[in-house]
């Protein structure tokens, strides 16, 4: 049996998890986000990696000259180091023996630091400042002195460039805080320039962190353009393979149907047909049929709603003909050369070979006006070869961009028939599609005929 004793823990475990004011929640988020930038690992050993060397101007400096330019972030840090040293010397704060140490090294090692431990180079500036102040004498420059002041400035700076716009907002608000205890409470009468500090801070600051949401933000895109592309290829390989399946369906589908009228109407040319015989065309009929169905039922997913089975069949090596007619009307000239003798081939591979024909052609249409093809046939011992090539662009018509689909989907084709394919530009400019379709082997002898343009 519950008690009220027993309750209670509950009740409160509920309220104090569940009802806290959101000013409650963002103030724990800006601790742990505090603890997260400055205090968790601040002394991890993180250096300064070399900067790369592939940009628009270190590529073409020489070999020597660009390996040290990828050093160059880590020269400027050391003569910013001894910049802060001779600062401290040339303002007359540097004695000798522990007053050198703590006026000259300390606010310099603190920025040699960053180059391999940035948060804790941070601590370390902030630590060494009011010594420095206290050793320098509390001297009219509180509770910087100028070399403190040069130092904690460049390591915030570098800092800040290293990690995320967090950590700069932190650093800032940290310093503010340091400086104005020091102004209250330790100033003894000496003019303070926390103001300089904190709007010189807070200005190098802004530009920092504004660079830096820059950089991440055309990182960002530069990946996201990636990714995109990838996807576009892979959609245009689908939309590719689509189209191929929706064409050697109706292929397909029409040799199925054929098969299962013929295995219908065979008994009917025997007179008297055994009954075995009956039974066996019976059996490729109701396999046809089953087939045909089967068929029709997995590769109708790939058409879309709006698709419109082609009226006419579907287009053969025989009605090259007509496209390069209609080719040579849109302005490009365009022959054709059969070598070879000529057979009828199965239909996959006449309608694959007409379409990389038409791909090709309607390239050379886009990339190159102006320019003439040749088309090449060949009818080879073991299967027919493709070649189309195009000669460079002429005239002032300038070639429309693309984003190379057509390319893509030839080679499904040819992958999808095991053959070969290759597309590349030519040495005067053109450009060549040339493709081997493997088929049956069957005795041939050689013919070549012409058509001219």
């Amino acid at each position: 049996m519950l008690t009220t004793a027993s309750v209670r823990p509950l009740t409160v475990l509920y309220v104090t998890e569940m009802n806290r004011s959101p000013e409650y929640r963002l103030a724990v988020g800006a601790l742990s986000g505090l603890r997260e930038d400055l205090f968790t690992d601040a002394f991890a050993y993180r250096p300064l990696p070399r900067r790369r060397t592939d940009g628009p101007i270190t590529r073409r400096l020489p070999g020597r000259i660009r390996d040290w330019a990828a050093w160059m972030p880590h020269a400027a840090v050391v003569v910013l180091a001894l910049f802060t040293m001779l600062l401290a010397t040339a303002a007359g704060d540097v004695g000798a023996g522990a007053a050198l140490v703590l006026l000259g090294f300390a606010p310099a090692a603190a920025v040699l630091m960053t180059l391999l431990r940035p948060v804790g180079a941070w601590w370390l500036s902030m630590a060494s400042t009011p010594v420095v102040s206290v050793a320098s004498g509390y001297s009219d420059d509180w509770p910087w002195a100028p070399s403190s002041f040069v130092s904690h400035l460049a390591v915030m700076t570098l800092v800040a460039m290293r990690t995320r716009p967090r950590t700069a907002a932190w650093m800032w608000l940290l310093t503010a805080a340091y400086g104005l205890l020091a102004e209250v409470m330790l100033s003894q009468g000496s003019s303070a320039n926390v103001p300089e500090m904190l709007f010189v801070s807070a200005l190098v600051l802004l530009v920092v962190t504004v660079w830096q949401v820059r950089r991440e933000a055309k990182e960002e895109v530069a990946a996201q353009q990636t990714v995109t592309a990838v996807e576009r290829d892979k959609r245009t390989l689908l939309e590719e393979r689509t189209t191929i399946a929706r064409e050697l369906h109706d292929v397909v589908a029409h040799h199925m149907s054929v098969v299962a009228i013929q295995a219908e109407a065979a008994p009917y040319r025997v007179e008297n047909p055994p009954p075995e015989l009956e039974r066996a065309f019976a059996t490729i009929r109701e396999n046809a049929v089953a087939a045909l169905t089967e068929l029709r039922r997995i590769l109708g997913v790939v058409r879309a709603e709006d698709y419109q089975a082609p009226d006419a069949p579907q287009p053969v090596l025989d009605d090259l003909d007509n496209l390069l007619g209609n080719v040579r009307d849109a302005g490009l000239q365009a022959e054709k050369t059969i070598t070879g003798a000529v057979r009828p081939l199965p239909q996959g591979v006449e309608l694959s070979a007409y379409r990389i024909v038409q791909e090709a052609l309607s390239n050379a249409l886009r990339h190159a006006p102006g320019a003439s093809a040749k088309v090449e046939v060949s009818y080879v011992l073991g299967g027919l070869g493709l070649r189309i090539v195009n000669t460079p662009p002429q005239g002032l018509v300038k070639p429309s961009p693309g984003a190379g689909h057509g390319i893509t989907g030839m080679r499904e084709r040819v992958t999808m028939l095991n053959g070969e394919m290759t597309a590349e530009p030519t040495a005067d400019g053109g450009y060549e599609v040339t493709a081997f379709i493997p088929v049956a082997a069957a005795t041939e002898t050689v013919t070549t005929t012409e058509e001219p343009s």
